[in-house]
């Protein structure tokens, strides 16, 4: 299981550095055409005045083994419910992993929807499907915020618990690429408005950002099972190399009493 999970994990990696380059011209795109657009009210932009409902979105994955990958991302998420709560507001689970899907029903807590199947293999249309739920629910007013809390992948011993907010959109995120967009001193026309392009690039935005939480917590997922697996096969190697030497003294031991026992008996008969 360690050298499987060691080589899904060069996999995810490889896919992790593939779609960077797409998110950071993305966001150049979309600080542009919002730059162009000006002030604008879209639903994914809207803030609410008061947040009575929060949607919380843990990612995990769908098998165990894999050390304390699920439970701290679990720990995380009900920590963000406990918070919402002590705050007057309600809270809506939109799980991703069967682990996360059992956790929130073995606990009776209001589970939306949920998505298995994929943990260990993402595909941008799983990302596609869970962004198109969200910002359905966000923009039909069922929820208020969505908050998304997943293993960032630091290195195959380091797994980082991650609280992204998705939605509302911030406006850090546009500001952001703005700052970073390189000035390129041409002038470009927008056909059609810029409005109507940001309109549209908002969702994929959504759909990157989700894509890119689920692709670090599948790499995170094989780093922390190829640990897990390492510890476990060094600890079952120390284990038998314990109970072979306690085997061996008493095997030892027994010898010895039966040698004992025939000297005795020699010892009686000659006397």
């Amino acid at each position: 299981m360690e050298l499987v999970a060691s080589a899904r994990l060069r996999r995810a990696q490889i896919r992790i550095e593939a779609m960077r380059p797409y998110a950071d011209r993305m966001l150049e795109l979309m600080a542009g055409t919002a730059q162009a657009a000006g002030a604008v009210r879209l639903p994914l932009l809207e803030r609410r005045d008061t947040v009575q409902t929060v949607a919380i979105v843990p990612i995990t994955g769908d098998r165990g083994l894999a050390g304390a990958f699920n439970a701290q991302v679990l720990r995380r998420a009900f920590a963000e419910m406990r918070d919402a709560r002590d705050a007057g507001q309600q809270v809506r689970f939109f799980t991703s992993g069967k682990k996360a899907q059992s956790t929130v029903r073995f606990r009776r807590l209001d589970l939306a929807q949920s998505w298995t199947g994929f943990s260990d293999k993402p595909g941008y249309s799983d990302a596609q499907g869970m962004a198109h739920a969200l910002a359905e629910a966000y923009v039909g007013g069922e929820v208020d915020r969505v908050v998304v809390v997943y293993n960032a992948f630091v290195s195959p011993l380091v797994q980082k618990v991650t609280v992204s907010e998705l939605l509302p959109i911030p406006t850090e995120a546009l500001e952001g690429a703005k700052d970073d967009a390189p000035k390129h001193g041409v002038d470009f026309f927008f056909e059609p408005e810029p409005r109507q392009i940001l309109e549209r690039l908002l969702p994929v935005y959504v759909e990157t950002e989700l894509y890119r939480a689920l692709l670090e917590s599948a790499a995170s997922e094989q780093g922390a099972r190829m640990t897990a697996m390492r510890n476990a096969s060094k600890a079952a190697g120390e284990l038998i190399d314990t109970l072979t030497l306690a085997m061996n003294r008493a095997r030892q031991a027994e010898i010895t009493q039966e040698i004992l026992e025939v000297v005795a008996g020699a010892d009686a008969l000659s006397g």
